[in-house]
C-alpha cells in the first residue's frame, strides 16, 4: 500500500512537471492608489464642498489578474478587480456598487483575438480616455464628466449604461497594423415573462495608433442599465417607460512631441425622453520637465423637453516622482445654462503597484 501510495505520487509529480513545461501561469496583485484634497463646486451646486477624496485622476482599485499559457499560441486569463474609495476606505465607486464592479471576467486569446465572458469595459471607455490628456479622470476631466456623471445642475451625462458592462461578451481583434477592435453584447438576462428578453446592449469601438496619429470611436445601442443590468426607463406621465438610447463619440490625437492635441465629437440620443444631446471636447498636453501640463474643454448642448448647455474646461499640471508615482494639481471651472458657474480646485498623489 505504501509503494503504491508513493508510485502514484512520484507519477503525479512528474505529470505537474510536465504539464509546467507546457502551461506557464501566473498571478500578479496590481492597483492604482490616489487621493487629493480639494475644494470642490460644480455649476448649480447650492455651495462649495472641501473635500479629502479618492480619485483625482484615476478611480483607485485593486485586484488579481492572471495567465496562462496553454501552447500553440492559446492563452487563458482572467481579471478580479475592485474600485476603491481610499478616503473612507470602502470598495465600489459608489454605495451598492458590487465588489468586482471593475472587472470580473475570464478570457482566451490566440490568433484569432480574444473572447471575454463575464463583467468588463463597455465600448465608450476607452476612446473617451484615449482622446482627452486627462485620461480616466472621473473628477477633473471634461469630456469624462460630461460623458459620465450627473451632478445637481446638470442631471443629463450622455453615456446612459455605464463605463463597465455585466453579464457581457467582448470579442477583440487581433491588431492589423494598427487598428484594432472590439465587438460587445450584454446580454439582459430578462424573463421571457416580462416581455422584454430580448433586452440588452450592444456595441462596437475601434483604436489607431500609427506613429503620430491615434484615432478612436465608439457606438452603442443601450438597453439596460449598470452595473446592475435592470432595464433604462424614463418617467413619462408618472409611468417608467422602457427607453433604448444610441450614443457614439469619434476622436483623435496628434504627437508633435513637445505639443499633443485632443479633440472628440459625439452625440447621444433617447426614443422615449425628448432628448437629443451632442457634445465636442478639444484638448492640449504640453511636456515640461518630468511632467505634464494639461488644459481641456468639453461642451454639450441637450434640445428637446430641456434646452441647455454645458461648457466645462480644466487646467493642471501632473509631476511624475517616477514611473509609478505622480504628483497633481487642477483647477476646474464650470458652466451651465441659467445656473451659477462652479470652479473647483484639487492636489493629489496617485500611486500604482
Amino acid at each position: 500500500m505504501t509503494f503504491k501510495l508513493k508510485s502514484v505520487a512520484a507519477g503525479l509529480a512528474l505529470a505537474g512537471l510536465s504539464l509546467g513545461a507546457f502551461a506557464q501561469s501566473s498571478v500578479t496583485v496590481s492597483g492604482t492608489i490616489d487621493a487629493y484634497v480639494g475644494s470642490m463646486k460644480n455649476a448649480g451646486d447650492p455651495g462649495r464642498t472641501a473635500v479629502l477624496g479618492s480619485g483625482g485622476m484615476t478611480t483607485s482599485w485593486i485586484g488579481f489578474k492572471g495567465t496562462e499559457d496553454l501552447g500553440g499560441g492559446l492563452q487563458a486569463g482572467f481579471a478580479l478587480t475592485s474600485f476603491l474609495r481610499v478616503d473612507g476606505g470602502s470598495y465600489g465607486r459608489f454605495d451598492g456598487d458590487p465588489i468586482y464592479s471593475r472587472d470580473a471576467n475570464v478570457y482566451l486569446s490566440g490568433g484569432y483575438g480574444k473572447v471575454t465572458l463575464g463583467r468588463g469595459l463597455a465600448p465608450n471607455f476607452l476612446p473617451t480616455i484615449l482622446a482627452n490628456p486627462l485620461g480616466d479622470s472621473f473628477t477633473f476631466a471634461p469630456l469624462v464628466l460630461h460623458s459620465n456623471i450627473n451632478t445637481a445642475g446638470w442631471p443629463r451625462r450622455t453615456t446612459p449604461a455605464d463605463t463597465g458592462w455585466s453579464n457581457e461578451v467582448i470579442y477583440s481583434t487581433p491588431n492589423f497594423g494598427g487598428f484594432s477592435a472590439n465587438l460587445h453584447y450584454q446580454l439582459g438576462e430578462q424573463s421571457s415573462g416580462t416581455g422584454n428578453s430580448g433586452a440588452g446592449n450592444v456595441g462596437v469601438n475601434f483604436l489607431y495608433f500609427g506613429g503620430p496619429l491615434s484615432l478612436v470611436g465608439y457606438y452603442e445601442h443601450d438597453e439596460i442599465g449598470n452595473p446592475f443590468p435592470g432595464l433604462l426607463t424614463t418617467p413619462v406621465g408618472g409611468v417608467s417607460v422602457p427607453e433604448t438610447r444610441t450614443d457614439w463619440m469619434v476622436g483623435g490625437a496628434w504627437d508633435f512631441k513637445w505639443l499633443k492635441l485632443f479633440g472628440t465629437y459625439g452625440q447621444s440620443k433617447a426614443d422615449v425622453a425628448d432628448y437629443d444631446a451632442k457634445t465636442g471636447s478639444l484638448g492640449v498636453g504640453v511636456p515640461i520637465g518630468a511632467g505634464t501640463l494639461s488644459g481641456a474643454v468639453a461642451q454639450t448642448k441637450v434640445e428637446g423637453s430641456y434646452n441647455g448647455t454645458r461648457t466645462t474646461a480644466t487646467v493642471g499640471y501632473d509631476y511624475y516622482l517616477s514611473k509609478r508615482t505622480d504628483v497633481y494639481a487642477m483647477f476646474m471651472h464650470d458652466e451651465v445654462t441659467d445656473l451659477n458657474d462652479g470652479n473647483s480646485f484639487g492636489v493629489g498623489i496617485r500611486h500604482r503597484f
